[in-house]
């Protein structure tokens, strides 16, 4: 069935764009703003610099009054800047949380006073629930809060959280009882009981992590802003004991004058990692969004970060890296017989088999082009069954079959048909490949064998190539036998295999990891996964489990696809190259501003620094002005590679490292060298001082 998705907000909507620029004032509030310490100070800055503007405009010479006046304006643009790539990417999350707001609205509920369908139930708002509670929830009823089925089946349409049309079936017991407040049943009825404090709902937190303005900052976000801290730290030392060697030369030569308080100001700004410290909480903002896209949802940033570091992954077999159900592969028929009569048998013993396997023998049987090219209408049906172990059709007088290798040679036995020398040898290769063997008879003689495999899902083994590239150790994990376990982990490329796996299995392999100094990753969905979510440092629970395994994970995939957690790395990995990238780019551009500033700065004082003016900047004014406005320009310029990330390449550490460097490190070095020279020419040209 076709996906139903919510129309995605694009980073640059006209609506979008309006309201993030009505927010980048707002956010000029000194109390809003020194919660990022460098552009508190650029704003600082900033306010400094337009007192002396206005300082100037009542001189009565107003010699530099224009040349202040651009360095103030373009210390606020900087500012706004900063401010409006912060707003771009809360207003794409805010956008989001807004549709799921719209499902978080108070409701009626049916309290019932015990657990059955004929208790009488008062009616209540879903705000006065609380854990324990029991609800009855009817066709066309809203499910008023979080929760697990307790009694009956109902089928519940949850597109309003996963932008899913197709509707799902929820259930007591087993792995498919929880529910999320806000979606509708459509069919059925069921008890629940409720889970979640009020406004502590799963959709509550989903809107909370979704919405940038109530994002939490991340360890690493934290550290790196220490670090950007402490660089400005060192800066505005360095800066502010200009002024005294300054004054102090220009009195000793009897030449010149102080550098200016703007001048400083100017190689302050400049100097500082303004560039990262603006884009910073973009960069993790945009990061979460990029989840959400994929209909996935981190119940903190520090998940997503985490998973940017993770080096093993713990992957199921069935549904992840194979489709989830055993296909025919192959038919192999027995010495003496023509494979064209063993897929004709195979077609008929398999026709009123409802199961996967058995309409995946029809499927491949047609594919052929030898079975039966018309549908029997006078048949005796026998669907396949736990007790027989066999399907058939019995018509015209002839019976078919096909089963388990001990069942049919048994019915074949039975009726006095020897068993074919290498059936048992066929049967044996195929179980040895970590296959399954169905034996196929026709009036109980047997013809042959159809192979039944795990089928890799499309793709999977070229990822865990990208993975192993990056350095990241693939574990599958699975209930089935050694041998087919080892087989299935030999054809999908994955590191390593845990077969016949039980719950404590899963967990003490993730303290093993962990114990060895690895992050580990893994899905899961049901109760007995919960345990091992819990443990793991990235847990992706499925929308479809239960409470326990959604409230052990810290990822929650609304699409129920175990192949997600792939995404949730590659992303994790994602923000943390960005991130780096962006602080490479913004350390390494400051060495073109030592070329600009510090030789216009003390061009009147020591002539001899002229030599460093490589670029060949007009005046010392253009030269300050350019370094100024190059270092405003570049953070809009650098908004989309923000929201959108760095490219993700899956290679080792050590290689992206050194691809940065040369990159963004180089990048860095030459872009503003190209940027402030051009700005300059323009400068000098259209406005000089």
């Amino acid at each position: 069935m076709a996906r139903k998705r919510v129309t995605p907000v694009t980073a640059f909507d006209p609506g979008l764009l309006r309201t993030a620029a009505i927010d980048s004032l707002k956010k000029l509030d000194l109390r809003r703003q020194i919660e990022n310490p460098v552009m508190f100070s650029v704003e600082i800055g900033g306010i400094l610099t337009t007192v002396a503007f206005l300082y100037e405009l009542f001189r009565p010479t107003m010699t530099s009054v224009m040349f202040v006046g651009m360095v103030s304006a373009w210390l606020w643009l900087t500012v706004l800047f900063s401010n409006f790539a912060e707003s771009l990417a809360e207003g794409r999350g805010k956008a989001r949380a807004a549709s799921l707001r719209r499902s978080r609205a108070t409701m009626a509920a049916k309290k019932l006073n015990s657990p059955q369908f004929s208790a009488l139930f008062e009616s209540v708002t879903s705000t006065d629930l609380k854990p324990g509670d029991l609800v009855l929830v009817q066709t066309g009823d809203l499910i008023p809060s979080d929760g697990e089925v307790i009694a009956g089946a109902a089928l519940i349409n949850e597109a309003a959280i996963t932008g899913e049309s197709a509707p799902v079936v929820r259930e007591s017991g087993g792995d498919r009882s929880a529910v999320t407040g806000g979606t509708t049943v459509i069919a059925n009825e069921v008890i629940v009981r409720i889970t979640a404090e009020p406004g502590k709902t799963f959709l509550d937190c989903m809107i909370q992590m979704i919405e940038g303005a109530k994002r939490r900052k991340t360890p690493n976000e934290q550290a790196l802003e220490i670090l950007l801290f402490a660089l400005t730290g060192v800066f505005f030392l360095v800066v502010a004991a200009i002024w005294p060697v300054s004054a102090y030369s220009a009195a000793t030569s009897g030449s010149g004058s102080p550098v200016p308080l703007t001048v400083l100001i100017a190689l302050f700004v400049c100097l500082a990692p303004t560039t990262i410290a603006a884009l910073l909480p973009a960069i993790g903002i945009a990061g979460m969004d990029r989840l959400f896209q994929r209909n996935i949802i981190a119940m903190s940033g520090r998940a997503i970060e985490a998973a940017g570091d993770v080096n093993v992954l713990l992957l199921d077999k069935t549904g992840t890296i194979t489709l989830g159900n055993r296909q025919a592969a192959a038919f192999i028929p027995v010495d003496g017989v023509d494979e064209a009569d063993l897929v004709n048998a195979a077609y008929c013993a398999s026709y009123a088999d409802e199961t996967p396997e058995g309409k995946s023998v029809v499927a491949l049987a047609t594919e052929s082009g030898r079975t039966l090219n018309w549908i029997p209408t006078e048949a005796t049906f026998m669907p396949f069954s736990a007790h027989t172990r066999m399907s058939g059709m019995d018509i015209g007088g002839v019976s078919y079959r096909k089963g388990a290798t001990d069942a049919v040679t048994a019915e074949s036995t039975s009726h006095g048909n020897p068993i074919p020398p290498d059936l048992i040898p066929k049967v044996t290769r195929i179980a040895q490949t970590g296959g399954t063997p169905l034996v196929v008879s026709r009036d109980w003689t047997i013809l042959g064998v159809v192979h039944l495999k795990d089928i890799l899902k499309s793709g999977v083994r070229e990822r865990f190539f990208d993975l192993r590239r990056m350095g990241i150790r693939t574990v599958m994990i699975t209930g089935d036998n050694r041998l087919t376990a080892a087989a299935i982990a030999a054809e999908a490329g994955v590191d390593d295999f845990l077969a016949e796996a039980k719950p404590d299995d899963k967990l003490r392999l993730i303290k093993t990891y962990q114990e060895e100094g690895n992050m580990v990753a893994m899905t899961g969905d049901g109760t007995n996964d919960a345990p091992a979510l819990a443990q793991a440092d990235v847990a992706v629970a499925m929308n479809n489990g239960t409470q326990p395994a959604r409230e052990a994970a810290n990822i929650i995939d609304l699409d129920s696809d175990p192949t997600k957690l792939i995404d949730v790395v590659e992303i994790g990995k994602q923000i943390l190259m960005t991130r780096g990238a962006l602080t490479t780019f913004s350390i390494a551009n400051d060495v073109a501003k030592y070329f600009a500033i510090i030789p216009a700065a003390f061009l009147v004082i020591y002539p001899q620094l002229a030599v460093l003016n490589v670029m060949g900047l007009a005046t010392p004014e253009t030269a300050i002005l350019s370094a100024v406005i190059f270092n405003a320009l570049v953070i809009p310029l650098l908004i989309p590679l923000a929201l959108r990330g760095v490219q993700f390449r899956p290679m080792p550490a050590a290689r992206l490292f050194t691809y940065n460097l040369v990159i963004f490190g180089l990048g860095g070095i030459v872009a503003p060298f190209l940027g402030i020279k051009a700005i300059d020419l323009l400068l000098s040209a259209v406005m000089p001082l």
